[in-house]
């Protein structure tokens, strides 16, 4: 076969793999400015109105936005279990698992403006720190939840925990595993023909 008929396939190999890392750095981009959004939005926008003056704005948002990171975190977890290949799980699950935190911690501040329902919670800080003693079940005791909506949504954030984030961390960890795996199975990179030295120190010809 002539040497120039092999030629174009060249490009074609190297191509593809170039698109895929430039879609993934485009994918971790957006979801890294995303993140920082949402983190900006949670400690600028007006939470306190969605307390006690508002609630019938505060908890349907609420709902909404815990039902809208459920469904997209139960679709990636779907995507690592049929294991497809263009799915890009990891960066989207960990980025949905920090919005449902920050989330669940909008909520807990905006009751905390309601009086009588947690002891210990007046910041957004507190808010979060509260959100993630819960979500890891640590419990110091230091902010407790007295009201009944307050109690009531920290059982909300259990139950959203066992079933949503403990599925989520579980298929991360899974894809995790698949893309080791499939780093060790790779054949180690050739060395271009005719490059190499010989046993004799002779460049190959």
């Amino acid at each position: 076969m002539p040497e120039g008929s092999e030629q174009p396939r060249h490009p074609a190999r190297k191509r593809e793999p170039e698109a895929g890392s430039a879609g993934l750095r485009r994918l971790r981009i957006g979801a890294g400015a995303l993140l920082v959004a949402a983190g900006t939005a949670y400690f600028l926008l007006p939470l306190e109105g969605l307390g006690a003056d508002r609630s019938w704005l505060g908890w349907p948002l609420f709902v909404i936005c815990l039902a809208l990171v459920a469904a997209l975190l139960l679709r990636q977890v779907r995507d690592v279990v049929l294991e497809r290949p263009q799915a890009r799980s990891g960066i989207m699950i960990s980025m949905l698992m920090c919005l449902a935190v920050l989330v669940f911690s909008s909520g807990y501040y905006a009751l905390a403006r309601q009086p009588g329902q947690f002891t210990g919670l007046h910041t957004r800080v507190d808010a979060l720190y509260f959100t993630v003693v819960t979500l890891a079940t640590v419990g110091y005791g230091d902010i407790t939840p007295r009201g009944q909506e307050a109690r009531l949504v920290t059982v909300a954030q259990v139950v959203y925990t066992f079933v949503f984030l403990t599925a989520a961390a579980t298929a991360l960890t899974r894809r995790l595993h698949g893309v080791v795996a499939e780093r060790d199975r790779r054949p180690p990179p050739s060395r271009p023909a005719g490059g190499g030295a010989t046993p004799g120190g002779r460049s190959g010809s």
